[in-house]
């Protein structure tokens, strides 16, 4: 998909032409109004560039809206202008968003100045400019559930890297519209329905007691284990099996085998590495052309492996459904290719949902769930209340079922308390566009804006949640901790909903845009960390304390893969 033709590519297009014209002239005065046009063209340029910068608070994309907009003036200049940094001219504040955006973000929040009520503003709505996009960011969960609720922000802005991957035809970024809907539809129907959950429970049994083993046996030699990539191993294989009906444990058939679960393994990393990288071309527009980070043809690259894959995959189903054999399991493949009429899909739009559910639903597991063992691993008091929970529940001789994992109250608070202070999505991963003009929190939002709502700084805000650095998970626990005055957190307990209600933690999203798989992560995150903690003790590894310092790709995740000496506590 092409950009959209900007002022600066204009500029940049003109200079060209004018240096062309430049250099087929023998001189005279031909020569000579070719380079008056290009330093008059350069000025006008720079002018623009500087006048766009300085004249409005975001910088200088929100300055050329207030200067070229076709919206109403008078509706421009009675709402009151989003408060925010300035930054760079042509590349505005476009460093916000490297590294740990999310803490860079909050601390822009927090630099606004000696005035509180400027610093309230911009945690309501904050403005910024990444070069040629216009960004607003809110850090408060009132504004945050306005702007994920609103119908005019419903769409996402899609990125070279998600068109380039196929997601503009998945659930993630299409278009809202019959499509969109079509897709959410049958996959909460067919994928993340409580039946379908519970229909796969055995599966993910037979996970957790192949990763246990295999825990197992490495904590026997060396008694220290990297946890990450078997976390990364047990997601997979659980969204495996719903999605294709496909498992690597050698126990049925057809089995992909280690050298094909390797290859999906290389796709799925290469897609985190791209989708979440921040691309210059997507708010420069000139710089397109050049791919001067290599994305388009690494996901060129990519896309091909993609389509070979999981298209062969689609081709056995059909097959498979073809030889109409009785005792099939039905996955969400086979639903899709029986999919009829005005829901059904091509191939290539059949590859693309496929493809995004593998990728998306590997990532988010493994990440809070590695999260939640090195908090446990620092907090060893937590870790035996834990302990002491499953031996009542489940019983010291006994393996946990996803029943039981469902009535571990303080290991569920466990989880939220975990997700509150490292939430896998920061900024929600995937950010939502503005399709008409809109006002949020008492400011007007111009259509084309890219909206993003910093769930890291909400669940990081004493004026939203008590103590806001300790790790306490008995704030989800009713009665268990006396209510702070003045403190939003005013009915705490375990019945607290992270699925998007209460924007004060909703690592999941919320409104339309909502992760649908929220339920089955849930029921695999709870009852794997349960397995795990009844089947061993965690401590620090010899080498040293656990850091939690951050890298943030796609998701948040540690920076230093947890390292931990486990003591089996029964027999396995």
């Amino acid at each position: 998909m092409a950009p959209a033709t900007s002022a600066s590519e204009d500029c940049a297009g003109w200079l060209l032409y004018a240096s062309l014209a430049a250099r087929c002239n023998d001189g005279g005065e031909a020569y000579r109004a070719a380079v008056f046009a290009m330093a008059l063209l350069a000025t006008s340029f720079i002018l623009t560039s500087l006048l766009h910068w300085a004249s409005t608070p975001g910088g200088p994309a929100w300055g050329r809206y207030r200067w070229t907009s076709t919206t109403s003036r008078a509706a421009i200049s009675t709402s009151p202008r989003i408060p925010g940094p300035r930054g760079l001219p042509v590349v505005g504040s476009m460093g916000l968003m490297t590294g740990l955006a999310h803490r860079k973000l909050a601390a822009a929040v927090a630099a606004g100045g000696d005035d509180e009520e400027e610093r309230s503003q911009r945690r309501r709505l904050m403005a910024f400019s990444m070069g040629e996009t216009r960004a607003v960011v809110s850090s408060d969960p009132a504004v945050a559930r306005e702007l994920l609720s609103s119908p005019a922000f419903a769409d996402r802005p899609v990125k070279e890297s998600a068109y380039g991957l196929l997601f503009h035809r998945a659930i993630g970024f299409a278009p809202h519209g019959a499509y969109w809907r079509s897709l959410r539809r049958v996959a909460s129907a067919h994928l993340f329905s409580p039946r379908q959950v519970a229909a796969s429970a055995a599966h993910r049994a037979a996970i957790a007691r192949s990763m246990v083993g295999s825990v197992s046996a490495i904590a026997m030699g060396s008694g220290e284990v990297e946890v990450r990539r078997f976390l990364k191993r047990a997601a997979l294989h659980g969204v495996m099996w719903s999605v294709f009906g496909r498992r690597y444990d050698g126990t049925a058939a057809p089995e992909l085998g280690k050298k094909e679960e390797e290859e999906l393994r290389s796709m799925v990393e290469e897609g985190y590495e791209l989708l979440g990288k921040l691309n210059w071309a997507d708010h420069l527009p000139w710089l397109a052309r050049f791919d001067l980070q290599g994305i388009r043809a690494r996901c060129a690259a990519l896309v091909p492996r993609v389509n070979r894959f999981v298209g062969k995959i689609v081709d056995d189903h059909r097959a498979a459904a073809a030889a109409d054999a009785g005792d099939r399991v039905v996955d969400f493949t086979d639903v899709l290719l029986s999919l009829q009429g005005a829901d059904k899909l091509s191939d290539a739009d059949m590859i693309a949902v496929l493809w995004e559910m593998v990728f998306r639903g590997t990532d988010t597991m493994a990440v809070v769930m590695e999260w939640v063992l090195a908090r446990l691993v620092m907090h060893q008091d937590v870790q035996a209340r834990v302990q002491e929970e499953l031996d009542r529940v489940v019983g010291p001789g006994q393996a946990v079922s996803e029943s039981d994992a469902a009535r571990l109250v303080y290991l569920q608070a466990v989880i939220k308390e975990t997700m509150r202070l490292h939430p896998p999505g920061p900024l929600l991963s995937w950010a939502r566009l503005a399709t008409s003009d809109v006002h949020v929190g008492g400011f007007l939002v111009p259509a084309g804006t890219t909206a993003m709502v910093n769930m890291w700084a909400i669940t990081h805000d004493p004026t939203v949640w008590a103590d806001p650095l300790e790790f306490n998970p008995d704030r989800f626990i009713v009665g268990a901790v006396p209510l702070s005055e003045g403190h939003h957190n005013a009915v705490p307990g375990a019945e607290f909903s992270i699925m998007g209600s209460d924007l004060r933690l909703a690592p999941f999203g919320s409104g339309r845009r909502i992760c649908p798989g929220k339920p089955l992560a849930m029921a695999s995150i709870g009852f794997w960390v349960a397995t795990l903690l009844h089947e061993f003790k965690w401590t620090s590894a010899p080498r040293g304390d656990v850091d939690l310092s951050e890298v943030l790709r796609l998701s948040c995740e540690m920076a230093a893969p947890l390292k931990a000496r486990l003591t089996p506590r029964r027999p396995v």
